[in-house]
């Protein structure tokens, strides 16, 4: 696997377990009112939240094709999330509209070097690792599907809960909280996937139910938010993640570029713990062939269906044709 032991240091975890709906995860922004200096202003940020939506008016974010303006939203977006002021009904816009710039500029590297010349010092690195992370997971597909999946999109479990349950599991094992939150978010965006792989793997941490069934491993429902963070932190250390954690992640997802991503995600936790508030609002977006779907809560397939007829239905999904 590629080393990232500047970005982990020696607290490495270990790995949890196998391919996944979360796999595939990984698998509007404002036009007026950005800030010209590295942090926001309290006007500035009052700015920022006043042209916040409600749940109702939200679309698909658009991303300015300027890099300066991209890289000043990012900026106070990255700031909004962190301040402990920020409402908690304007936390899901600023959190999706954080991970789409990301996940725009990752697959364009011209551009995302324009943007971050232009990034705060403050933001640099948290950038750089943001779009290591989406890249890794690109890195990993081969082939962008032509059908949305049969998943249902639901609410997670309330940060304050996964955080106990994390922290629980890691105090139970040793195994770094910051990187069962990571991998909580890769797999099923912590918990909002609740969906069967195509491996088979189930619940929030996707465990595969033989792998669930191994003594020691699995304990209570595969499907709890609870019982599967336990039982991620288990399993990981059974595969060595005490050790060596990218062995451990290994164990879960056969893929150095996984191991990547998991680390970069849970580097940014561990250096800043309020990173994981953006983190937990971000919404799903499914990668197809048609552009990066997004797929909200209360999203319901029993079955999977075609990209195209998906769109005729709900064509808010699709990215929008022109740039902000």
């Amino acid at each position: 696997m590629v080393q990232l032991a500047a970005v982990w240091g020696s607290r490495a975890p270990s790995r949890v377990v196998k391919r996944s709906a979360g796999f595939l995860l990984a698998l509007s922004l404002l036009g007026a009112g950005m800030a010209t200096s590295a942090a926001c202003s309290p006007l500035q940020r009052q700015t920022l939240l006043s042209a916040v939506p409600t749940s109702a008016q939200r679309r698909y974010p658009t991303v300015p094709r300027d890099p300066r303006r991209t890289a000043l939203l990012l900026a106070e977006l990255e700031g909004a999330l962190r301040e402990p002021s920020t409402s908690a009904a304007a936390l899901p816009e600023l959190a999706h509209r954080q991970q789409v710039i990301y996940r725009v500029l990752s697959s364009d590297s011209q551009r995302s070097a324009a943007v971050l010349r232009h990034m705060p010092a403050r933001w640099r690195s948290v950038a750089e690792r943001h779009l290591a992370a989406r890249r890794a997971f690109l890195s990993m597909s081969k082939t962008k599907p032509t059908q949305v999946p049969a998943w249902r999109i639901i609410q997670p479990q309330p940060l304050d809960s996964l955080l106990a349950h994390y922290r629980k599991a890691e105090a139970a094992t040793g195994i770094a909280w910051e990187v069962l939150a990571a991998v909580n978010l890769v797999e099923t965006g912590m918990g909002r996937i609740d969906g069967v792989s195509v491996a088979n793997a189930q619940g929030p941490m996707q465990f595969l139910p033989t792998t669930w069934a191994e003594r020691g491993i699995g304990r209570g429902d595969i499907r709890n938010p609870h019982d599967a963070i336990q039982a991620a932190a288990r399993y990981l250390v059974r595969r060595g993640g005490l050790k060596n954690i990218r062995r451990g992640l290994w164990g879960y997802n056969n893929s150095d570029h996984y191991g990547d991503a998991v680390l970069l995600y849970a580097s940014l936790i561990r250096e800043d713990p309020r990173a994981v508030v953006g983190l937990y609002h971000w919404e799903i977006h499914y990668n197809a062939q048609q552009g990066d779907l997004w797929l909200p809560v209360g999203y319901r397939q029993l079955k999977p269906l075609s990209v195209d007829r998906y769109l005729q239905l709900h064509p808010d999904s699709a990215p929008p044709r022109t740039p902000g």
